[in-house]
């Protein structure tokens, strides 16, 4: 990680500045108190090389050069290696020469003519900064234009959320005098190791590679016991054939218990049928599950419901009217058992304290939290909770007295009752719970309209997987073979319980009968729960588009694991597929979970934009195969090894990646003739 300010003034312009003293001491300080790594020197319309060259003898770190030009009415920082210094003092002695006054300008192709070639230069815009370039002239410079300036870290956060927006930066734009006291905080954290202009140019290509913290950064962990490391975020490894990278990443495996392997050619479809297959016993599980969940609580509805016998509460209340009529039609009949009061003497019904339990319960945790300790005692303090929890307990208790008194009386009546009506003739009043009855009563009540309502078709469930969606819906069911399908019972029928479907009690007195459906599984034959995998035309997705999907959903999974390792995707997958499905989706996993890809294949190794690369190379040494690992940030010049040996990026990726820099050349031509 670099520290960068590449917007810095150390010579006043005579149009474009009010005039100040350069204070070389200020900037010395201004780099060593903020730990500056790299600054480019970036005066309005001029470049000073004598200065340029004192002042990078005298910092110690990186000095680039650089110009801000009043380009199109905006105004553009230009910056160039610290190399071929009279030839960039040449070129921007000619901008300073057409820059006569505060409000002239110089136009793109101007800027064309002394600049040449414009990609040997670093091109930021003022662009959420005034005087700001205008979008269509940044798309006039494109693709030398990658990153834009702004003002605040409000902004800066802003363009990295905005898919649209150029990868932002955040510079001081400070000039330097003597009687400075404070330091401006803006400056830009890059995710390089090393401070050439190339490196930083193809840092500000990553909206993931620029930070505003320097812990907002990936870090590293080591991963072999010969101290290599690996990236937090995303790692590429690199190589040619039998070079080492599947044994790399199978030894990464072994050494962790928790990791999502995707294996080469796992995904790839061989047996249509059997995948299929496979697929839909996927999709099989997936839709129990989300029907298990959605249907908890209707589950335990239609379990309590199914308890009810209403023919049995139909008996007790005809046995009661029965009794209750042969007692007054009996009444001149009566002798002294049944003339006794409590011969037909009524139960006392005890009062429910589930009610006083909860809310003792609620009162414990309101005095016992610390989290929201404050929270809580702002509405109410602790002293009047202790109270209350202590009237809820005397309340239980008296309630718990009198349910307990209530049982014992109840015992008592039900001894006497029983000796007097084994001494009498006389009948008696049978005893019913009328309450009991008129509670189920209203359950069934209400236990038709939640089936009835249960049963319309809407989405319970949407999840977007790139450009898939796994939609869950509810429908109801249509005939006794669907019906039959669903419960996976051949010797089970549902052509007597079918048509009684739109009558829930009814439905339900028909489950019942049949002996090989569970009571725990009536639930699951009101609503059919769908579970559907759709392509961004709302269609059911194909063979190939199951591939596909399988491997998106392993990958979004990947946050339960330790470590996502992918090799070579693209040995499954097309590359308009990688790199507008997968390279998204890893480059989002691997800010919380470790990514290493191994790949040869320019979509992935190179438009994924790692955060890391190791390349494996396999040398015979005595009759032994010896597998070496070099790594390094994707914008160093030079990959090492841990012994030490270098080796050349670009080399590496064009040879990995490209099959050569003549293929890649000649690839280009061919390209470019077609576009043409």
């Amino acid at each position: 990680m670099k520290k960068i300010d590449l917007h810095l003034h150390t010579k006043p312009s005579q149009y474009s500045d009010s005039a100040f003293i350069f204070s070389l001491p200020k900037l010395k300080e201004y780099v060593e108190k903020l730990a500056i790594d790299c600054i480019a020197v970036t005066n309005h319309n001029l470049f000073d090389l004598p200065q340029f060259n004192q002042i990078s003898a005298q910092l110690g770190i990186k000095v680039l050069p650089g110009i801000e030009i009043n380009l199109e009415k905006g105004h553009l920082l230009l910056v160039s290696e610290n190399a071929e210094l009279d030839d960039f003092e040449a070129k921007c002695n000619q901008v300073e020469s057409l820059i006569t006054s505060e409000s002239e300008f110089i136009t793109v192709q101007k800027l064309n003519e002394i600049f040449i070639d414009l990609s040997r230069y670093l091109l930021i815009p003022h662009y959420d900064k005034t005087p700001i370039i205008r979008p269509e002239i940044i798309e006039k410079l494109k693709p030398h234009i990658t990153s834009g300036e702004v003002t605040s870290a409000k902004k800066f956060k802003y363009c990295l959320k905005d898919a649209n927006s150029l990868v932002p930066v955040l510079f001081s734009d400070l000039r330097f005098t003597e009687n400075m006291t404070a330091f401006s905080p803006r400056q830009t954290f890059i995710d390089i190791d090393d401070t050439s202009l190339r490196a930083i140019k193809t840092c500000l290509m990553d909206k993931h590679k620029v930070f505003l913290h320097h812990t907002e950064g990936h870090r590293f962990f080591q991963i072999f016991e010969n101290g290599q490391k690996l990236s937090t975020g995303l790692n590429v490894i690199l190589g040619e054939r039998s070079s080492g990278k599947t044994y790399t990443l199978k030894t990464i495996a072994a050494m962790y218990d928790n990791v999502i392997h995707i294996k080469q050619f796992e995904l790839l479809e061989t047996d249509e049928e059997r995948d299929k297959k496979k697929f839909d016993e996927l999709l099989t599980t997936k839709q129990s599950s989300i029907s298990e969940q959605f249907l908890k609580e209707f589950k335990e509805v239609v379990e309590d419901v199914s308890k009810i016998d209403r023919k049995e509460n139909e008996k007790r209340i005809e046995s009661y009217l029965t009794s209750l009529l042969k007692v007054a039609a009996e009444e001149e009949k009566k002798d002294v058992y049944s003339k006794c009061t409590l011969f037909n003497e009524s139960k006392f019904i005890e009062t429910s304290n589930d009610t006083l339990k909860q809310l003792v319960t609620a009162t414990e945790l309101l005095i016992e939290n610390t989290q929201y300790r404050t929270l809580i005692d702002s509405h109410i303090s602790k002293k009047v909770l202790q109270e209350l929890v202590v009237d809820l307990m005397k309340k239980y208790e008296e309630v718990q007295e009198k349910n307990l008194k209530a049982r014992w009386i109840n015992s008592l009546v039900f001894n006497i009752q029983k000796e007097l009506q084994s001494s009498t003739a006389s009948e008696h009043i049978k005893d019913v719970d009328f309450y009991t009855i008129l509670l189920e009563k209203d359950k069934l009540r209400k236990f038709e309209n939640i089936a009835t309502q249960i049963k319309r078709e809407k989405v319970i469930e949407q999840t977007d997987v790139r450009r898939f969606k796994i939609v869950a819906s509810t429908r109801r069911f249509n005939g006794a073979q669907e019906l039959k399908n669903k419960s996976g019972i051949q010797q089970t029928a549902f052509s007597i319980a079918y048509p009684l479907y739109d009558s829930p009690i009814q439905y339900l007195d028909e489950l019942k009968k049949m002996e090989r459906i569970p009571e725990t599984e009536f639930y699951k034959y009101f609503v059919d729960v769908s579970y559907r995998i759709l392509n961004e035309f709302d269609a059911e997705i194909s063979g190939g588009e199951r591939s596909e999907f399988n491997l998106l959903e392993k990958i979004q999974n990947a946050h339960h694991f330790d470590l996502l390792l992918v090799d070579e995707p693209e040995s499954s997958f097309d590359n308009l597929f990688l790199k507008n499905e997968v390279n998204e989706q890893i480059r989002q996993i691997s800010k919380t979970v470790p990514v290493i890809v191994v790949t040869h294949n320019n979509t992935v190794g190179a438009s994924i934009k790692p955060d890391y690369i190791l390349y494996t190379k396999k040398e015979i040494v005595g009759g032994k195969a010896v597998y070496e690992v070099y790594s390094g940030n994707p914008a160093d010049p030079i990959l090492k090894s841990i012994d030490g040996e270098e080796i050349n990026n670009y080399n590496i990726m064009l040879n990995c990646l490209e099959a050569g820099d003549s293929a890649y050349i000649e690839r280009k031509q061919s390209y470019d003739i077609l576009k043409n």
